[in-house]
């Protein structure tokens, strides 16, 4: 199954950034990315961070993950891919941003 050039959620289309927002939009995605921020986890040890997800759900998402090039799989166990950390860093923005908005949203 190849990502892009076929609808996803919110696009027929299939454009990259539409099924990049899909596949991070399914549940459990953002957080199996978050994770894995500080180096490889073994199964058992995302699964523990990951507190609720099942092992199937995981498994699904950890497949969906390495097919996007985002987790790789090695001795360690599942890591980001160099495109995995760089997609990681470019939500730095988008935490500033929010943080701001949230202070936005408090001062009325």
């Amino acid at each position: 199954m190849t990502l892009i050039d076929h609808p996803v959620r919110g696009s027929a289309s299939g454009r990259p950034i539409m099924a990049l927002l899909d596949l991070l939009g399914r549940r459990w995605t953002l957080r199996v990315v978050w994770e894995l921020r500080d180096g490889a986890m073994s199964f058992r040890a995302l699964q523990a961070a990951c507190s609720g997800m099942s092992p199937s759900v995981l498994n699904q998402r950890l497949a969906e993950l390495r097919e996007a090039l985002i987790v790789e799989a090695g001795e360690g166990g599942y890591a980001l891919s160099a495109r995995g950390r760089e997609l990681l860093a470019l939500f730095g923005p988008l935490q500033r941003w929010s943080e701001e908005w949230a202070l936005a949203l408090r001062d009325g």
